[in-house]
Protein backbone atom coordinates (compact mmCIF):
# COMPACT_ATOMS: atom_id res chain seq x y z
CA UNK A 1 0.00 0.00 0.00
CA UNK A 2 1.18 3.49 -0.42
CA UNK A 3 0.34 6.63 1.90
CA UNK A 4 0.29 9.89 1.33
CA UNK A 5 1.67 11.44 4.69
CA UNK A 6 2.20 14.90 6.02
CA UNK A 7 4.55 16.57 8.53
CA UNK A 8 7.79 14.03 7.60
CA UNK A 9 11.30 15.39 7.48
CA UNK A 10 13.85 13.77 8.22
CA UNK A 11 15.81 10.90 9.19
CA UNK A 12 14.00 10.69 12.62
CA UNK A 13 10.94 10.83 10.99
CA UNK A 14 11.77 7.86 8.59
CA UNK A 15 13.01 5.76 11.54
CA UNK A 16 10.01 6.73 13.75
CA UNK A 17 7.57 5.41 11.03
CA UNK A 18 9.65 2.73 10.32
CA UNK A 19 9.57 1.21 13.84
CA UNK A 20 5.44 2.06 13.25
CA UNK A 21 5.40 -0.21 10.72
CA UNK A 22 8.02 -3.17 11.80
CA UNK A 23 5.94 -3.47 14.84
CA UNK A 24 3.00 -4.37 12.51
CA UNK A 25 5.04 -7.05 11.17
CA UNK A 26 5.51 -4.72 7.67
CA UNK A 27 8.51 -3.18 6.24
CA UNK A 28 8.40 0.88 5.15
CA UNK A 29 10.30 2.47 2.72
CA UNK A 30 9.73 6.24 3.62
CA UNK A 31 10.36 8.61 0.97
CA UNK A 32 10.48 12.65 2.07
CA UNK A 33 10.54 14.43 -0.98
CA UNK A 34 7.19 12.61 -2.05
CA UNK A 35 6.03 12.82 1.34
CA UNK A 36 5.38 9.38 0.73
CA UNK A 37 5.39 5.51 2.39
CA UNK A 38 5.75 2.68 0.95
CA UNK A 39 4.48 -0.78 3.22
CA UNK A 40 4.69 -4.28 2.28
CA UNK A 41 4.23 -7.15 4.42
CA UNK A 42 0.80 -6.32 6.03
CA UNK A 43 -2.22 -5.07 4.37
CA UNK A 44 -4.45 -4.14 7.58
CA UNK A 45 -4.90 -0.25 6.27
CA UNK A 46 -6.20 0.71 9.64
CA UNK A 47 -3.81 -0.45 11.47
CA UNK A 48 -0.91 1.06 9.50
CA UNK A 49 -2.47 4.63 9.61
CA UNK A 50 -3.33 4.57 13.08
CA UNK A 51 0.31 3.60 14.01
CA UNK A 52 1.56 6.68 11.34
CA UNK A 53 -1.12 8.75 13.11
CA UNK A 54 0.17 7.57 16.58
CA UNK A 55 3.55 8.57 15.55
CA UNK A 56 2.33 12.31 15.41
CA UNK A 57 1.94 12.24 11.59
CA UNK A 58 -0.68 12.90 8.91
CA UNK A 59 -1.95 10.25 6.92
CA UNK A 60 -3.88 12.32 4.01
CA UNK A 61 -4.19 9.23 1.42
CA UNK A 62 -4.01 5.72 1.22
CA UNK A 63 -3.98 3.46 -1.66
CA UNK A 64 -4.09 -0.07 -1.96
CA UNK A 65 -1.62 -2.24 -3.39
CA UNK A 66 -4.22 -3.42 -6.14
CA UNK A 67 -5.72 0.06 -6.77
CA UNK A 68 -2.13 0.64 -8.16
CA UNK A 69 -1.64 -2.01 -10.45
CA UNK A 70 -5.44 -1.80 -11.64
CA UNK A 71 -6.78 -4.64 -9.39
CA UNK A 72 -7.19 -7.40 -12.43
CA UNK A 73 -6.31 -11.25 -11.86
CA UNK A 74 -2.90 -10.83 -12.50
CA UNK A 75 -2.32 -7.76 -10.53
CA UNK A 76 -1.54 -5.78 -13.18
CA UNK A 77 -3.07 -2.96 -15.29
CA UNK A 78 -4.74 -5.25 -18.05
CA UNK A 79 -4.96 -8.46 -16.29
CA UNK A 80 -2.74 -10.13 -18.50
CA UNK A 81 -0.25 -11.57 -15.19
CA UNK A 82 2.49 -9.07 -16.60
Amino acid sequence: MNLTVQGMTCGHCVAAISRAVDALGGRAQVDLTRGTVTVEGTTDVAAVRRAIEDEGYKVVDVQAADAERGGGPGGSCCGCRG
